[in-house]
């Protein structure tokens, strides 16, 4: 089974490098994925080279509020976290993958602990654990109390600067990646603003590449995501030939502040943990509609809450719903989630005396750069981990706060198989790949038709508006080259194959939700969508 042919650019247009540089290893992107890959290579390769879009600590770890999921507490078990993780991936993660993170997380956690991580601790000194959505025990460890991803970031750039042998170029977009005759890593071009002599196009030699440049989320209007979450990871990796794997399954999450009807960008996000705190949604009615739903109500898994959230507002025609978390009462409310409380009063709503809107917004890619339990991608020498990769842990819904594990677990076994599997410093060819570069203008209406018809709600005849759109969005030719165009042409490859793989799975299954195939369909689609690019032509399939 495949989606029609779709034809979009196979590299980016961009000028000719102006400068070259060398290193072992390159590491793209600088969350807790990317710095703890870099950080477990030292004294494992000679050269390692971090490169970010922005500033170190601009991507999306910083934003992670509720905390980071490991069995570390009196009774919990990693084979109980297993099940929780099986169960919210709705037949759809890969259950080896499964067993590594959950296996493998505890220690991980204690590193991080070791490395200088502040995670709250209760009156006794024990580590403070907390429960979120799919989740039977209490096993959300967290810091500041709802700054935990703030604190990671903290931790993990304090070691990196103190980390000579790590060279760190900053405000650097990957563009494409340089292949061998082989097909394999020979390097990467990068477009570096206000480095000196190092700004502008440059060419990076390397002997291989660690992807850890975070998700998709701003494909859509409306995402939880900062604004460097463009997909330039999985885009860069499709051109050289990586397979994508799983991107349908777009996890949005249910309680996302509600702004306004001309909100866009990134949105204020109220943490999971709020409810597993004791908040619980209702209507305009006041009625807490999530009884009956699910047997964890309020916690029940994102995908859950988000569909019965949207098929209330759907129901009362209101644009919203509501968070009723009042009863926690200030001082609760100071010390466990500061920083949500500031953030809400920021835009006019104090929770200790009033419902905070919310709705689902775009939040989290469970698919990404298929990868092997070693974070191997299918191009030799390329390597992915965090968000950007599809480990097969998520499955069709990832569970609450397994994201900051799963970056933590794979790229520390990446760093484990990566030093003896180095690739020689290899002459890069010539690149025959067809070039192209669409509009930077036109972001804004990608995003609005893949909200509309590829969010939440999904439909054949939607689905069908999308991609047509799309390819006419396509066919345009920018004008000028430059980081908008570029970031927009990256959106528009991941779109169109994401509403191309949503568009074939014709069933609903955790976070992919089809009004016109409600029921989840294991005898046709147990499998996973594929994408792959050949001379700028994507198909995808079901393998």
């Amino acid at each position: 089974m495949s989606a029609s042919v779709r034809r979009v650019p196979g590299r980016l247009v961009a000028p000719d490098p102006g400068w070259t540089t060398t290193a072992d290893v390159v590491v793209v992107g600088s969350g807790i994925a990317g710095l703890t890959a870099a950080l477990r290579l030292r004294g494992h390769v000679d050269k390692i080279l971090v490169v970010t879009k922005d500033v170190l600590a601009a991507g999306s770890t910083q934003w992670a509020q509720g905390g980071i999921a490991a069995a570390l507490g009196p009774g919990d078990t990693p084979a109980e976290h297993e099940l929780d993780t099986l169960v919210a991936g709705a037949g759809a993660c890969d259950q080896d993958a499964v067993r590594v993170l959950v296996t493998e997380g505890p220690e991980a956690v204690r590193e991080l602990i070791a490395l200088g991580t502040n995670f709250d601790h209760d009156p006794d000194g024990e580590l403070s654990l907390t429960r979120e959505g799919g989740h039977h025990r209490d096993r959300i460890a967290h810091a500041g109390g709802d700054a935990t991803g703030a604190e990671i970031q903290r931790a993990l750039i304090a070691a990196i600067e103190q980390a000579p042998e790590i060279e760190v170029i900053q405000h650097a977009l990957a563009v494409d990646l340089l292949l061998a005759e082989d097909g394999g890593v020979a390097g990467l071009t990068l477009h570096v603003m206000g480095e000196g002599q190092r700004d502008g196009v440059g060419a990076v030699r390397c002997r291989a590449v660690v992807l850890a440049s975070g998700g998709l989320g701003q494909v859509f209007s409306q995402t939880t995501n900062p604004a460097v979450s463009t997909g330039d990871g999985m885009a860069v990796a499709l051109r050289a030939g990586a397979v994508l794997r799983d991107l349908e399954f777009v996890q949005f999450h249910p309680t996302v502040m509600y702004l306004g009807p001309d909100s866009r960008g990134q949105q204020p996000l109220i943490s999971e943990a709020v409810r597993g705190e004791g908040a619980f949604l209702v209507d305009w009615e006041g009625n807490r509609f999530m009884q009956g739903v699910h047997e964890l109500a309020d916690l029940a898994p994102r995908d859950v809450v988000a569909k019965a959230i949207t098929r209330r507002m759907n129901e009362t025609g209101k644009p919203h719903m509501w968070l009723d978390a009042t009863h926690l009462g200030a001082a609760f409310w100071e010390r466990r989630f500061p920083t949500i409380l500031a953030t809400c009063r920021s835009h006019g709503v104090d929770p200790v005396t009033d419902l905070i809107p919310v709705s689902p917004a775009c939040h989290y890619a469970s698919g990404g750069v298929r990868t092997d339990l070693w974070g191997r991608s299918s191009v030799p020498g390329l390597y992915a981990t965090g968000e950007v990769a599809c480990s097969g842990v998520h499955g069709a819904n990832r569970l609450a706060s397994n994201s900051l594990l799963e970056g933590l677990v794979f790229s520390r076994r990446i760093a484990q198989v990566l030093p003896g599997e180095l690739r020689p410093q290899l002459d890069p060819v010539v690149d025959a790949r067809t070039a192209g570069l669409v509009p930077g203008a036109v972001r804004r209406e990608l995003q609005e038709v893949m909200t509309a018809r590829a969010g939440v709600l999904r439909n054949a005849d939607g689905l069908g508006g999308a991609t047509e759109l799309l390819d006419k969005l396509a066919a345009g030719v920018a004008e000028v080259i430059d980081q908008e165009s570029w970031e927009t042409t990256n959106l528009l490859t991941i779109s169109l194959a994401l509403a191309d793989a949503a568009t074939l799975r014709e069933e609903t299954r955790g976070s992919h939700w089809r009004e016109d195939f409600p029921e989840r369909d294991d005898d046709h689609f147990s499998g996973h969508f594929d994408v792959r690019m050949a001379d700028g032509v994507t198909t995808v399939e079901l393998t």
